[in-house]
């Protein structure tokens, strides 16, 4: 598992040099294009809080976003303090050319499965993907004493 992990965090800095990016930006980039995708628009202060990252970086990371033409912003017409974050059209594009193959290694991948291999598959990622949140969370709060992990 461990090995999966560093083999993923060293794509992605691959990957984000492709796109002419840094590994913050990318992952950034992923939000927004996560957000589109669920037919949602995120402000500024919404990816502030996913990324974890002060107003002040992202406002650093939207400018280099916007420059590299992956997004615009876009003021809101009701409260034009507020300013939504909006997906270039050719962004997607540009994101599948470097992540297409992957998703089609993946795609071979799961045929080798059933669907009912590839929702116990999908209920383990979601599983541990809570527990590695959770365990995150407490080592940024510095607690050292964990409760045993159960069912």
């Amino acid at each position: 598992m461990d090995r999966m992990i560093a083999t993923a965090q060293f794509g992605q800095q691959d990957i984000a040099r492709r796109l002419g990016l840094n590994v913050t930006d990318l992952t950034c980039l992923g939000f927004l294009v996560e957000a589109a995708a669920a037919g949602e628009s995120l402000v500024a202060g919404d990816l502030s809080e996913r990324a974890r990252l002060t107003t002040g970086a992202v406002t650093g990371v939207l400018n280099r976003l916007e420059r590299a033409g992956y997004i615009r912003r876009q003021a809101d017409p009701r409260d034009r303090r507020r300013v939504h974050v909006v997906m270039e059209e050719t962004a997607q594009e540009r994101i599948l050319e470097v992540y297409g193959p992957l998703y089609e290694r993946l795609a071979v991948l799961f045929a080798d499965y059933s669907p009912d291999e590839i929702a116990v598959l999908a209920d383990w990622f979601t599983r541990a993907r809570t527990l590695l949140q959770d365990s995150l969370d407490d080592i940024r709060r510095g607690v050292t004493d964990l409760p045993p992990v159960g069912r």
